[in-house]
C-alpha cells in the first residue's frame, strides 16, 4: 500500500503544474467576446482551469465553483487578448532601443534628435527610424548633406516610417562604396541630386546597397529586442502577434525560445521570402508547438513598395508625379515561382501588396498557381490590400484570399493618399466594409513599428476613420466604416482565423486558451473618442497574469 502511494505521489510530481492548477473564477466583470456563431456575447463571470476557459456566464455562475480561487474584477471590462495580424516584432524591439524620429516636423528636428542620440551612443553605425517627409515644410526628400551637418564622422542610416526608404549620410555612402556611377537595382530607386549623384535617399530594393554593409546583429541583441517588444505588446493588450517576415536568425531564436517555454507572447511568424536560407527553413517543416506559443507555416512575400515613398505599384500614374507608377519588387512569374515553392512545402503565402497594380498582379499569380498546383485552402493573405481596383475586390472572395489590413493606415494616410491618388483610384482604398460585406474576413493589425502598436488606435480608426481630433467630422470615405463589433472581431477571432487558430485563441469560448485583458473603457458603448485612449490594466496569457499597469504616482 505504501509503495502504491509513493508511486502515485511520484507520478503527480511529474505532471506539469498547469494540469494540477486550481480553478480560477474571475467575477464582477463586464465581459465581451465574439463567438464562432458570429455574435458578440456578454458575460459577468469567467472560469479558467489549466490555462483554458472552461465556462463563462452570468454573475451567479461563480457560485458553482465554491472551491475555486476567486478574483474580483471590480466591474472592469474584460476582452479577449487582442491579436495584431501584421507587425514586425524584432523591428519593434529594435525601434525601442534606437533613434526614434516619429513625428519629427522638419529636417532640423531630425538633426537635433540625431545629434542628441549620437552624443550618448557608442554604436559604430547610428540606426534610426520614423522620419516622414510628408510632415515637413515642402514635403520633399532631404539629402545626405542635410545629415552631414549633424553627424559626419559615423555612418547614419535612417529608415522612413514605412520602412520602404532610407536616408543616409555621406559616411554611409562612402563605406558602401557608392558614387555617381551606381545604378538603381530592379525594384528599387536611387533618388539623385541635380548633378546626378546619389542624394542619400534609397527606395525599396535600393536600400540594400547600404544596408548590406551594416554589421550583423548579435544573438544577444536579437533576444533583447524580442523581450522588449514582447513587454511592450503585452502592456498594450496584445497577446498574439503575426510577425510579417522573419530571417533565419530570428527563426532560430523563436524556435529555441519556444522550446525553452520563454516566448513573451504568442507568435505566428512568416518566413521572409527574400532570405537566402528560405528553402532550408521550408524543408525543416511547419512549426506548431503544443502550447500554441509559436506557429510558423507561412511565407511573407513582397510585391511592391509603399504609398508614402511612391513605391506602391499603380495601374495609373501617381496624381502628384506624372509618368510614375511605382515599383514592382517581383514580377508575376517570380511571384508564381515563390507561391509554388511555398505550397510545395505546405506553407501559406502572405503577400505585401499596396497599390492596385500590385494587388491585381498578385491575385493573377495566386489564381494561376491554384489552377496548376492547388493551394487555395491554405488561407493565403494579401498584406495591406490598401488600394484595390473595385473589379478586383470580388476576386479576394473567389480565390479565398484573406485581406490582412491595418485600419490605422487609413487615418495616417488619408491626407497624403488624396495627394498621391485620384478619386477613381481611391474608390477601392482601405475598403474594409466592402470586403466584409462580400463575405471576406478582415484580419486587422497595425504594421508596427511603421505605426504605433496600440491596437485601440486601430479599433478607433476602424469605427471612425477620423484622426484623434475627430476629423473629418463624418470620417474619411465613411462608407467603409466598421461597427464596433466588426472591428473587435477583426482584431480577435478573424485575425486568429487568418493563422488557422480560430479554435485556439481569438475568443473566450470553452476550451480555448484563457488569453484576455482588463481595460478601463467599455469600447462597445463608451463615447467613441474614448476608444483610442483606452488603457490596459491587466494582460493574461493562458490563465496567467503577464502584465499589470502600475497606478500613476
Amino acid at each position: 500500500m505504501m509503495k502504491n502511494k509513493l508511486v502515485a505521489l511520484l507520478m503527480m510530481c511529474s505532471i506539469p503544474c498547469t494540469v494540477l492548477a486550481q480553478t480560477t473564477v474571475i467575477h464582477n466583470i463586464k465581459g465581451y467576446t465574439p463567438t464562432q456563431k458570429g455574435e458578440l456575447e456578454t458575460f459577468a463571470t469567467l472560469v479558467i482551469k489549466d490555462g483554458r476557459v472552461i465556462n463563462r456566464g452570468k454573475a451567479q455562475l461563480s457560485k458553482s465553483y465554491p472551491d475555486a480561487k476567486r478574483i474580483d474584477g471590480q466591474g472592469k471590462v474584460l476582452l479577449p487578448g487582442l491579436i495584431d495580424a501584421h507587425g514586425h516584432i524584432i523591428g519593434l524591439g529594435q525601434n525601442l532601443m534606437q533613434l526614434d524620429l516619429r513625428g519629427a516636423t522638419s529636417v532640423a528636428e531630425v538633426g537635433k534628435r540625431l545629434q542628441a542620440f549620437a552624443a550618448q551612443s557608442e554604436q559604430p553605425w547610428i540606426i534610426g527610424r520614423g522620419w516622414n517627409q510628408e510632415l515637413w515644410p515642402g514635403k520633399t526628400f532631404a539629402s545626405a548633406a542635410d545629415l552631414d551637418k549633424f553627424v559626419s564622422d559615423r555612418p547614419v542610416v535612417l529608415s522612413r516610417v514605412d520602412g520602404h526608404a532610407i536616408w543616409v549620410n555621406s559616411k554611409a555612402m562612402e563605406l558602401a562604396g557608392l558614387d555617381s556611377e551606381v545604378t538603381s537595382p530592379a525594384g528599387g530607386e536611387i533618388i539623385r541630386t541635380a548633378e546626378g549623384s546619389p542624394s542619400g535617399v534609397f527606395i525599396d530594393k535600393a536600400e540594400q546597397l547600404i544596408t548590406a554593409h551594416i554589421p550583423k546583429r548579435s544573438e544577444k541583441a536579437l533576444a533583447t529586442a524580442l523581450d522588449k517588444a514582447g513587454q511592450h505588446l503585452l502592456s498594450l493588450g496584445i497577446t498574439s502577434a503575426h510577425d510579417a517576415g522573419i530571417d533565419f536568425d530570428t527563426w532560430q531564436l523563436y524556435k529555441q525560445r519556444a522550446k525553452n517555454n520563454n516566448l513573451p507572447l504568442r507568435i505566428y511568424a512568416m518566413l521572409g521570402a527574400t532570405d537566402d536560407k528560405l528553402e532550408t527553413m521550408l524543408k525543416a517543416g511547419k512549426v506548431d508547438d503544443n502550447e500554441d506559443m509559436l506557429a510558423i507555416r507561412s511565407v511573407k512575400v513582397y510585391a511592391d513598395g509603399a504609398l508614402g515613398s511612391r513605391g506602391a505599384a499603380l495601374l495609373q500614374d501617381y496624381a502628384d508625379r506624372k509618368g510614375h507608377r511605382g515599383l514592382m519588387l517581383e514580377d508575376q512569374q517570380q511571384l508564381e515561382d515563390i507561391f509554388s515553392l511555398c505550397f510545395k512545402h505546405g506553407f501559406s503565402a502572405h503577400t505585401h501588396a499596396i497599390g492596385d497594380r500590385a494587388n491585381q498582379i498578385v491575385l493573377n499569380a495566386y489564381e494561376n498557381v491554384f489552377k496548376r498546383t492547388g493551394g487555395i485552402l491554405l488561407r493565403n493573405r494579401i498584406e495591406h490590400a490598401q488600394i484595390v481596383d473595385t473589379d478586383d475586390i470580388p476576386r479576394f472572395k473567389a480565390l479565398k484570399i484573406i485581406p490582412s489590413m491595418q485600419p490605422v493606415h487609413a487615418t495616417s494616410d488619408m491626407h497624403m493618399a488624396e495627394q498621391r491618388l485620384s478619386d477613381s483610384q481611391l474608390a477601392g482604398a482601405y475598403a474594409w466594409r466592402t470586403f466584409l460585406e462580400q463575405g471576406s474576413r478582415v484580419a486587422a493589425g497595425s504594421d508596427f513599428p511603421v505605426e504605433l502598436a496600440n491596437p485601440f488606435h486601430g479599433l478607433y480608426s476602424a469605427i471612425t476613420r477620423q484622426d484623434h481630433q475627430g476629423l473629418p467630422e463624418q470620417g474619411w470615405r465613411p462608407k467603409e466604416l466598421l461597427s464596433r463589433e466588426q472591428a473587435l472581431r477583426a482584431f480577435t477571432l478573424d485575425a486568429a482565423y487568418s493563422a488557422f487558430q480560430e479554435f485556439k485563441v481569438g475568443s473566450l469560448e470553452k476550451g480555448k486558451w484563457a488569453d484576455f485583458i482588463l481595460v478601463d473603457t467599455d469600447i462597445i458603448h463608451a463615447p467613441v473618442q474614448q476608444v483610442w485612449q483606452t488603457k490596459v490594466l491587466e494582460t493574461w496569457l493562458a490563465g496567467q497574469r503577464r502584465y499589470q499597469r502600475q497606478p500613476a504616482l
